[in-house]
């Protein structure tokens, strides 16, 4: 008998492994194919870290007011400078115009204000398990007066990078709180609409069709200026979460309930019934699993919808309110003309919002066709 040679398993043909793979391999190749996409993950992560640690990358406290620095322009960051090479922002001087009486303010290059990374200032928590006062850029003498403003102030003097940082773990935590329990909702309601028919799938039907057929705007407008306006932020950052996911579920419901109205009848589902299993755990450990992939690029689709809402609700001034940070509560700021014009900086949330759901939307598209079985 002849010895098998050492190396066979390395010239072995690669349609084997992908034969052999698990579906969320499969998933994984399909998806770096996608290279705008992966692209897309990778500003995803950035702003996850930046919603996860804000105060790391703040440059002064979110709340800390100051009147005399208000409406200071974006102070941009240089390399090159009359003393050298070196990570610098010129210091703006402002003057009061004696005919319009408003404050004009200007960088002035004779006074520079030296950059460093890791440097310290104001103290904070870091999810209540420590303290720390290190931030990721910010003037280097700690101990001078000399603060930067990266996206320029308010009408109040509060830093706008901070309040930024602050106002995307606000806006990017209620869209992913809100997905996970519409997630939850349609994925139960759905799932025994789907497996058990009857009566119980009209109700469930019928249900989700009255909520289709609602105005969502007119219908949010009404839940959120129905809560009582002494709440507290916590209060109404779950009630704002809440009304959300209770609307957002219907159209994952749909689906759900036409995944299982076709998988109920497959092979491995009878299979699993002959051998024994029970009803809860054909749904979860059978059919579930199925189309995880499924639900998961509809979910990355349904958070920037959400993103979307609390944005406009809080804008409006009917979700959240101040102290509350989000990018919604920052845009109030520019909801006035007067206020745009003497600060255009103040629409740059905006952006941050654009680019999120763009991100987003297209992260969940390569996720659906990454998980298309028949792509």
């Amino acid at each position: 008998m002849s010895a098998i040679p050492v190396n066979a398993t390395a010239d072995a043909d690669p349609a084997d492994d992908f034969d052999i793979a698990p579906n969320w391999k499969l998933v994984w190749w399909r998806f770096r194919k996608h290279k705008l996409a992966m692209v897309s993950a990778v500003i995803l992560m950035l702003i996850a870290l930046v919603a996860l640690f804000p105060d790391f990358f703040s440059t002064q406290a979110p709340h800390k007011t100051n009147a005399r620095e208000s409406f200071i322009p974006v102070q941009g960051m240089h390399l090159f400078s009359e003393e050298g090479l070196g990570l610098h922002a010129y210091q703006v001087v402002g003057k009061r115009n004696p005919t319009t009486l408003k404050m004009e303010w200007r960088a002035d290059g004779d006074k520079i204000i030296p950059l460093g990374f890791f440097v310290k200032g104001y103290e904070y928590s870091v999810f209540g398990l420590f303290n720390s006062s290190r931030h990721l850029i910010g003037p280097k003498d700690s101990s001078s007066r000399e603060r930067v403003h990266f996206l320029g102030t308010d009408r109040l003097g509060r830093d706008q990078w901070s309040r930024l940082a602050h106002g995307t773990r606000v806006s990017l935590s209620i869209g992913l709180v809100a997905v996970m329990f519409s997630i939850i909702i349609g994925i139960v309601l759905g799932g025994i609409s789907g497996y058990y028919g009857g009566w119980v799938d009209m109700v469930i039907q019928r249900l989700i069709e009255i909520l289709q057929s609602l105005p969502p705007i007119p219908i949010w407008m009404a839940l959120t200026a129905s809560l009582p306006r002494d709440w507290s932020v916590e209060q109404t950052y779950f009630a704002i979460t809440i009304i959300l996911s209770l609307i957002g579920w219907t159209t994952l419901g749909r689906e759900v309930r036409g995944r299982f109205l076709a998988l109920r009848e497959e092979d491995f589902v009878t299979a699993a019934k002959l051998s024994g299993c029970s009803q809860m755990r054909i749904i979860f450990r059978h059919m579930l699993p199925a189309f995880t992939s499924h639900i998961i690029a509809t979910s990355t689709l349904a958070v920037p919808v959400m993103i979307i809402n609390e944005t406009f609700l809080s804008f409006l001034g009917l979700g959240l309110r101040p102290p509350a940070i989000s990018w919604g509560v920052l845009l109030q700021e520019a909801q006035n003309l007067q206020s745009v014009a003497l600060a255009p900086w103040l629409l740059l949330p905006g952006i941050a919002v654009i680019l999120t759901v763009l991100a987003l939307n297209i992260l969940g598209d390569g996720l659906r066709d990454a998980a298309d079985p028949y792509n």
